[in-house]
């Protein structure tokens, strides 16, 4: 049996891929990576096929290259996402998603009463286990589980 494989979405000559997103939260990697006010081209997919996720996405940015620590960010919502770094339409690197030890600003306490929910207060959380991604509050110490994750 002959299978015929194509680019779902379009080859990139320099940049970064994205692949293995959740489906559901593509909208919110972009968000977090800041790529809804970059300037240069971003192709995304959505809802892919994927034997280990079902649906997935893909985010192809051209001329970007990430720093470990801004594409972590999103380890809380895409922890099995995968990097692959661009150069000549070739794959020069392969990265994997890493959890942070802090997640500072991205996501939201659980808690109702926390200062964080209460009045203007950054979110600052201990990352307690990464698989699942499970968060611990700095101020109210509540405990948060990736089912219950809120990006803010």
């Amino acid at each position: 049996m002959n299978i015929k494989k194509e680019l779902q979405v379009s080859a990139i000559e320099n940049g970064t891929v994205i692949d293995h997103i959740p489906a559901e939260y593509l909208f919110q990697v972009i968000n977090i990576l800041g790529l809804d006010n970059f300037k240069n081209a971003v192709t995304f997919g959505n809802n892919l096929e994927s034997d280990k996720l079902g649906k997935k996405a893909i985010i192809k940015i051209s001329e970007k290259f990430f720093q470990d620590e801004e594409i972590n960010k999103i380890s809380l919502i895409a922890p099995h996402a995968k990097l692959n770094i661009i150069k000549n339409y070739k794959v020069v690197e392969k990265k994997i998603v890493e959890s942070p030890n802090k997640v500072v600003g991205i996501a939201k306490c659980m808690n109702p009463k926390c200062i964080t929910n209460v009045e203007a207060v950054t979110t600052r959380f201990n990352v307690i286990n990464d698989s699942p991604i499970t968060l611990k509050c700095h101020y109210c110490e509540k405990i948060t589980d990736h089912k219950n994750i809120r990006i803010i």
